[in-house]
Protein backbone atom coordinates (compact mmCIF):
# COMPACT_ATOMS: atom_id res chain seq x y z
CA UNK A 1 0.00 0.00 0.00
CA UNK A 2 1.56 3.95 -1.03
CA UNK A 3 2.28 6.09 1.72
CA UNK A 4 3.19 9.43 2.28
CA UNK A 5 5.13 10.55 4.59
CA UNK A 6 4.40 7.62 6.34
CA UNK A 7 0.85 7.50 6.15
CA UNK A 8 -1.20 5.16 3.91
CA UNK A 9 -3.33 7.10 1.36
CA UNK A 10 -7.07 6.03 2.77
CA UNK A 11 -6.03 7.24 5.94
CA UNK A 12 -4.55 10.71 4.22
CA UNK A 13 -7.83 10.78 2.64
CA UNK A 14 -9.96 9.72 5.68
CA UNK A 15 -8.47 12.94 7.05
CA UNK A 16 -8.98 14.75 3.97
CA UNK A 17 -12.51 13.96 3.77
CA UNK A 18 -12.66 14.80 7.96
CA UNK A 19 -11.32 18.33 7.41
CA UNK A 20 -13.72 19.48 4.87
CA UNK A 21 -16.76 18.29 6.72
CA UNK A 22 -15.14 19.78 9.99
CA UNK A 23 -14.99 23.02 7.69
CA UNK A 24 -18.60 23.00 6.65
CA UNK A 25 -19.55 22.63 10.46
CA UNK A 26 -17.57 25.38 11.53
CA UNK A 27 -18.64 27.94 8.53
CA UNK A 28 -22.39 26.79 8.00
CA UNK A 29 -22.73 25.95 11.71
CA UNK A 30 -23.30 29.49 12.52
CA UNK A 31 -25.41 30.31 9.09
CA UNK A 32 -27.92 27.69 10.29
CA UNK A 33 -27.17 29.10 13.57
CA UNK A 34 -28.16 32.91 12.87
CA UNK A 35 -30.86 31.53 10.79
CA UNK A 36 -32.31 29.22 13.88
CA UNK A 37 -32.83 32.88 15.96
CA UNK A 38 -34.68 34.27 12.59
CA UNK A 39 -38.44 34.10 14.37
CA UNK A 40 -37.02 35.19 17.85
CA UNK A 41 -35.84 38.62 16.45
CA UNK A 42 -39.01 40.38 16.09
CA UNK A 43 -38.92 43.50 13.42
CA UNK A 44 -38.23 42.90 10.26
CA UNK A 45 -35.41 45.40 10.09
CA UNK A 46 -33.69 43.06 13.01
CA UNK A 47 -34.44 40.23 10.30
CA UNK A 48 -33.08 41.72 7.33
CA UNK A 49 -29.86 42.87 9.44
CA UNK A 50 -29.35 39.55 10.89
CA UNK A 51 -29.61 37.63 7.37
CA UNK A 52 -27.77 40.54 5.61
CA UNK A 53 -24.70 39.27 7.95
CA UNK A 54 -24.10 35.45 6.53
CA UNK A 55 -25.29 37.31 2.60
CA UNK A 56 -22.06 37.70 1.56
CA UNK A 57 -20.89 34.67 2.97
CA UNK A 58 -23.34 31.67 3.25
CA UNK A 59 -23.63 30.55 -0.39
CA UNK A 60 -19.55 30.76 -0.16
CA UNK A 61 -19.69 28.45 2.73
CA UNK A 62 -21.67 25.98 0.71
CA UNK A 63 -18.77 25.10 -1.60
CA UNK A 64 -17.37 22.66 1.61
CA UNK A 65 -20.54 20.68 1.37
CA UNK A 66 -20.00 20.52 -1.94
CA UNK A 67 -15.97 19.33 -2.21
CA UNK A 68 -17.05 17.16 0.85
CA UNK A 69 -19.23 15.24 -0.63
CA UNK A 70 -17.25 14.89 -3.82
CA UNK A 71 -14.31 14.11 -1.83
CA UNK A 72 -16.26 11.16 0.17
CA UNK A 73 -17.64 10.22 -3.18
CA UNK A 74 -14.28 9.66 -4.95
CA UNK A 75 -12.80 8.66 -2.38
CA UNK A 76 -14.64 6.09 -0.38
CA UNK A 77 -17.37 5.27 -2.82
CA UNK A 78 -18.30 2.38 -0.77
CA UNK A 79 -19.21 4.08 2.13
CA UNK A 80 -21.08 7.19 -0.01
CA UNK A 81 -23.18 4.20 -1.60
CA UNK A 82 -24.24 2.63 1.91
CA UNK A 83 -24.53 5.52 3.98
CA UNK A 84 -27.38 7.16 1.03
CA UNK A 85 -28.79 3.78 1.33
CA UNK A 86 -29.54 4.19 5.06
CA UNK A 87 -30.33 7.67 5.24
CA UNK A 88 -32.19 7.75 1.69
CA UNK A 89 -35.10 10.07 3.65
CA UNK A 90 -32.35 12.37 5.81
CA UNK A 91 -30.50 13.48 2.91
CA UNK A 92 -33.51 13.86 0.24
CA UNK A 93 -34.72 16.06 3.29
CA UNK A 94 -31.83 17.80 3.71
CA UNK A 95 -31.36 19.02 0.06
CA UNK A 96 -34.87 20.08 0.17
CA UNK A 97 -34.78 22.10 2.81
CA UNK A 98 -31.41 23.62 1.60
CA UNK A 99 -33.34 24.29 -1.37
CA UNK A 100 -36.09 26.37 0.48
CA UNK A 101 -33.90 28.20 2.41
CA UNK A 102 -31.89 29.61 -0.17
CA UNK A 103 -35.18 30.59 -1.92
CA UNK A 104 -35.69 32.28 1.53
CA UNK A 105 -33.13 34.27 1.48
CA UNK A 106 -33.35 35.50 -2.03
CA UNK A 107 -36.99 36.15 -2.08
CA UNK A 108 -38.32 37.71 1.55
CA UNK A 109 -37.88 41.03 0.38
CA UNK A 110 -38.47 40.72 -3.14
CA UNK A 111 -42.04 42.16 -1.89
CA UNK A 112 -43.23 44.47 0.70
CA UNK A 113 -46.62 42.89 2.03
CA UNK A 114 -46.18 41.54 5.45
CA UNK A 115 -47.84 38.00 4.73
CA UNK A 116 -45.26 37.43 2.00
CA UNK A 117 -42.21 38.56 4.25
CA UNK A 118 -43.99 36.45 6.72
CA UNK A 119 -44.33 33.19 5.16
CA UNK A 120 -40.71 33.24 4.28
CA UNK A 121 -39.72 33.68 7.15
CA UNK A 122 -41.21 31.19 8.31
CA UNK A 123 -39.82 29.37 6.07
CA UNK A 124 -36.30 30.43 6.76
CA UNK A 125 -36.43 29.51 10.50
CA UNK A 126 -37.81 26.37 10.11
CA UNK A 127 -35.33 25.18 7.24
CA UNK A 128 -32.30 26.55 9.19
CA UNK A 129 -33.76 24.73 12.57
CA UNK A 130 -34.42 21.35 10.36
CA UNK A 131 -31.15 21.41 8.47
CA UNK A 132 -29.05 21.45 11.96
CA UNK A 133 -30.86 18.86 13.69
CA UNK A 134 -30.60 16.58 10.50
CA UNK A 135 -27.18 17.06 10.26
CA UNK A 136 -26.66 15.41 14.08
CA UNK A 137 -29.05 12.88 13.17
CA UNK A 138 -26.90 11.11 10.15
CA UNK A 139 -24.23 11.68 12.95
CA UNK A 140 -25.84 10.26 15.60
CA UNK A 141 -26.63 7.10 13.72
CA UNK A 142 -22.92 6.82 12.31
CA UNK A 143 -21.71 6.40 15.42
CA UNK A 144 -24.53 4.18 16.87
CA UNK A 145 -24.07 1.75 14.03
CA UNK A 146 -25.91 0.59 10.90
CA UNK A 147 -27.68 -2.62 10.07
CA UNK A 148 -25.20 -3.64 7.32
CA UNK A 149 -24.60 -7.11 6.16
CA UNK A 150 -23.19 -9.03 3.73
CA UNK A 151 -21.50 -7.12 0.90
CA UNK A 152 -22.36 -3.70 3.17
CA UNK A 153 -25.86 -4.03 1.93
CA UNK A 154 -28.04 -1.91 4.32
CA UNK A 155 -30.76 -4.57 5.95
CA UNK A 156 -32.24 -2.11 8.29
CA UNK A 157 -35.43 -0.17 7.86
CA UNK A 158 -36.25 2.84 5.69
CA UNK A 159 -38.91 4.74 7.36
CA UNK A 160 -37.95 6.78 10.17
CA UNK A 161 -35.69 4.19 11.60
CA UNK A 162 -33.28 6.88 11.71
CA UNK A 163 -34.90 8.74 14.44
CA UNK A 164 -33.45 6.60 17.31
CA UNK A 165 -33.22 8.23 20.70
CA UNK A 166 -29.51 8.65 20.83
CA UNK A 167 -29.45 10.11 17.05
CA UNK A 168 -31.48 12.65 18.72
CA UNK A 169 -30.04 13.44 21.73
CA UNK A 170 -27.52 14.29 18.90
CA UNK A 171 -29.49 16.14 16.50
CA UNK A 172 -30.58 18.85 19.31
CA UNK A 173 -27.51 19.19 20.51
CA UNK A 174 -25.77 19.45 16.81
CA UNK A 175 -29.07 22.39 16.62
CA UNK A 176 -27.93 24.14 20.14
CA UNK A 177 -24.22 23.85 19.07
CA UNK A 178 -25.00 25.95 15.73
CA UNK A 179 -27.36 28.14 17.28
CA UNK A 180 -24.65 29.04 20.17
CA UNK A 181 -22.25 29.81 17.04
CA UNK A 182 -25.05 31.89 14.95
CA UNK A 183 -25.88 33.98 17.82
CA UNK A 184 -22.12 34.81 18.82
CA UNK A 185 -21.46 35.70 14.41
CA UNK A 186 -24.35 37.85 14.77
CA UNK A 187 -23.16 39.21 18.03
CA UNK A 188 -19.95 40.14 15.80
CA UNK A 189 -22.19 41.87 13.25
CA UNK A 190 -25.05 44.08 15.00
CA UNK A 191 -25.18 47.03 17.66
CA UNK A 192 -27.81 48.32 19.20
CA UNK A 193 -30.91 46.93 20.91
CA UNK A 194 -30.53 44.36 18.05
CA UNK A 195 -27.46 43.26 19.68
CA UNK A 196 -28.81 43.54 23.49
CA UNK A 197 -31.82 40.87 22.54
CA UNK A 198 -28.89 38.68 20.72
CA UNK A 199 -26.83 38.71 24.08
CA UNK A 200 -30.46 37.58 26.07
CA UNK A 201 -30.60 34.58 23.30
CA UNK A 202 -27.03 33.63 23.69
CA UNK A 203 -27.45 32.99 26.75
CA UNK A 204 -30.32 30.79 26.49
CA UNK A 205 -28.77 28.94 23.93
CA UNK A 206 -25.61 28.29 25.40
CA UNK A 207 -27.91 27.14 28.81
CA UNK A 208 -29.60 24.22 26.69
CA UNK A 209 -26.50 23.52 24.80
CA UNK A 210 -24.61 22.84 27.71
CA UNK A 211 -27.17 20.23 29.00
CA UNK A 212 -27.70 18.41 25.64
CA UNK A 213 -23.83 18.14 25.56
CA UNK A 214 -23.62 16.74 28.97
CA UNK A 215 -26.61 14.11 28.52
CA UNK A 216 -25.65 12.88 25.38
CA UNK A 217 -21.84 12.82 26.39
CA UNK A 218 -22.43 10.74 29.41
CA UNK A 219 -25.40 8.88 27.15
CA UNK A 220 -22.42 7.74 24.44
CA UNK A 221 -19.81 6.76 27.72
CA UNK A 222 -22.42 3.91 28.77
CA UNK A 223 -24.55 2.66 25.95
CA UNK A 224 -22.17 2.99 22.79
CA UNK A 225 -20.17 -0.21 22.97
CA UNK A 226 -16.22 0.69 22.08
CA UNK A 227 -16.66 4.05 22.09
CA UNK A 228 -13.06 4.46 24.18
CA UNK A 229 -11.49 1.57 22.97
CA UNK A 230 -9.34 3.15 20.14
CA UNK A 231 -8.02 5.82 23.18
CA UNK A 232 -7.49 3.16 25.38
CA UNK A 233 -4.81 2.03 22.93
CA UNK A 234 -3.69 5.32 22.31
CA UNK A 235 -3.91 7.05 25.85
CA UNK A 236 -2.41 10.52 24.66
CA UNK A 237 -5.34 11.20 22.77
CA UNK A 238 -7.50 11.18 26.18
CA UNK A 239 -6.75 14.41 25.12
CA UNK A 240 -8.84 15.55 23.06
CA UNK A 241 -12.19 15.14 25.73
CA UNK A 242 -10.28 17.08 27.80
CA UNK A 243 -9.72 20.02 25.30
CA UNK A 244 -13.37 19.53 23.96
CA UNK A 245 -14.44 20.32 27.32
CA UNK A 246 -12.28 23.32 28.07
CA UNK A 247 -13.07 24.62 24.78
CA UNK A 248 -16.73 24.44 25.79
CA UNK A 249 -16.27 25.71 29.29
CA UNK A 250 -14.54 28.88 27.45
CA UNK A 251 -16.60 30.10 25.53
CA UNK A 252 -19.42 32.06 27.91
CA UNK A 253 -16.60 33.03 29.95
CA UNK A 254 -15.30 34.90 26.76
CA UNK A 255 -19.09 36.02 26.13
CA UNK A 256 -19.12 37.50 29.22
CA UNK A 257 -16.63 39.48 28.95
CA UNK A 258 -17.85 40.85 25.36
CA UNK A 259 -14.65 39.18 23.90
CA UNK A 260 -17.32 37.99 20.63
CA UNK A 261 -14.36 37.04 18.14
CA UNK A 262 -12.34 34.82 20.51
CA UNK A 263 -15.76 33.12 21.47
CA UNK A 264 -16.53 32.40 18.50
CA UNK A 265 -13.41 30.67 17.76
CA UNK A 266 -13.52 28.17 20.64
CA UNK A 267 -17.03 27.68 19.71
CA UNK A 268 -15.26 26.24 16.24
CA UNK A 269 -12.72 25.12 18.50
CA UNK A 270 -15.42 22.95 20.11
CA UNK A 271 -16.80 21.55 16.95
CA UNK A 272 -13.27 21.18 15.40
CA UNK A 273 -12.66 18.72 19.10
CA UNK A 274 -15.93 17.01 18.77
CA UNK A 275 -15.41 15.89 15.11
CA UNK A 276 -11.95 14.47 16.05
CA UNK A 277 -13.34 12.36 18.73
CA UNK A 278 -15.64 11.33 16.51
CA UNK A 279 -13.17 10.32 14.04
CA UNK A 280 -10.77 9.08 16.21
CA UNK A 281 -13.38 6.89 17.78
CA UNK A 282 -14.28 5.05 14.19
CA UNK A 283 -11.39 5.21 12.96
CA UNK A 284 -10.19 3.12 11.08
CA UNK A 285 -14.39 2.18 10.33
CA UNK A 286 -16.54 4.29 8.65
CA UNK A 287 -20.04 3.27 9.04
CA UNK A 288 -20.03 0.60 12.32
CA UNK A 289 -22.07 -2.41 11.44
CA UNK A 290 -24.78 -3.45 14.31
CA UNK A 291 -25.09 -6.75 12.47
CA UNK A 292 -21.00 -7.69 12.71
CA UNK A 293 -18.15 -5.65 12.99
CA UNK A 294 -16.69 -7.59 9.89
CA UNK A 295 -19.68 -6.57 7.82
CA UNK A 296 -18.23 -2.61 8.99
CA UNK A 297 -17.10 -0.35 6.29
CA UNK A 298 -13.88 0.88 6.47
CA UNK A 299 -11.15 3.32 5.09
CA UNK A 300 -9.63 0.00 3.08
CA UNK A 301 -12.33 -1.99 2.03
CA UNK A 302 -14.21 1.59 0.94
CA UNK A 303 -11.48 3.26 -0.44
CA UNK A 304 -10.65 3.95 -4.32
CA UNK A 305 -7.40 2.50 -6.09
CA UNK A 306 -4.56 3.59 -4.54
CA UNK A 307 -3.49 5.51 -8.14
CA UNK A 308 -7.10 7.06 -7.86
CA UNK A 309 -6.48 8.25 -4.32
CA UNK A 310 -2.58 9.72 -5.07
CA UNK A 311 -3.84 12.06 -8.39
CA UNK A 312 -6.55 13.25 -5.77
CA UNK A 313 -4.25 13.69 -3.21
CA UNK A 314 -1.90 15.87 -5.37
CA UNK A 315 -5.08 17.91 -6.53
CA UNK A 316 -5.48 19.01 -2.56
CA UNK A 317 -2.00 20.08 -2.24
CA UNK A 318 -2.40 22.07 -5.06
CA UNK A 319 -5.77 23.40 -4.74
CA UNK A 320 -6.11 24.08 -0.81
CA UNK A 321 -3.98 27.05 -0.93
CA UNK A 322 -6.39 28.52 -3.19
CA UNK A 323 -9.43 27.48 -1.32
CA UNK A 324 -7.87 29.32 1.73
CA UNK A 325 -7.21 32.62 0.34
CA UNK A 326 -10.36 32.90 -1.39
CA UNK A 327 -12.05 32.55 2.28
CA UNK A 328 -9.44 35.21 4.13
CA UNK A 329 -10.04 37.04 1.16
CA UNK A 330 -13.63 37.11 1.20
CA UNK A 331 -14.62 37.16 5.23
CA UNK A 332 -11.06 40.19 5.40
CA UNK A 333 -13.61 41.87 2.62
CA UNK A 334 -16.70 41.69 4.57
CA UNK A 335 -15.74 42.58 7.89
CA UNK A 336 -17.66 44.84 10.44
CA UNK A 337 -20.69 45.03 11.48
CA UNK A 338 -23.55 44.75 9.01
CA UNK A 339 -25.24 48.21 7.05
CA UNK A 340 -28.37 47.70 5.26
CA UNK A 341 -28.56 49.56 1.85
CA UNK A 342 -30.42 49.00 -1.29
CA UNK A 343 -28.18 45.83 -2.11
CA UNK A 344 -29.22 44.08 0.87
CA UNK A 345 -31.62 40.97 1.24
Amino acid sequence: METFLGIDYPTLWYLVVGLLFSGYAILEGFDYGAGSWHLFLRKDLSRRIAINAIGPVWDANQVWLIIGGGALFAGFPVMYATMLSAMYIPFMLFLMLLVLRSAAIKFRSAEEMFWWRNTWDIIYFVSNILISFLLGVVLGNILQGFEIGHEFSYQGGVFLSFLSPYAIMVGFTTLFLFMTQGAIFLLLKTEGRLHERITFLLRKGMIFFIVCFSITSLYTLVFIPGVTDNFKETPLFFGLPVLAFLAVANVPRLVSKKKYGYALIFSSLTMAFLLMLVAFQLYPVLLPSSIHPNHSVTIYNAASSQKSLGIMLTIVVIGSPLLAGYFIFLYKTFYGKVKLDDTSY
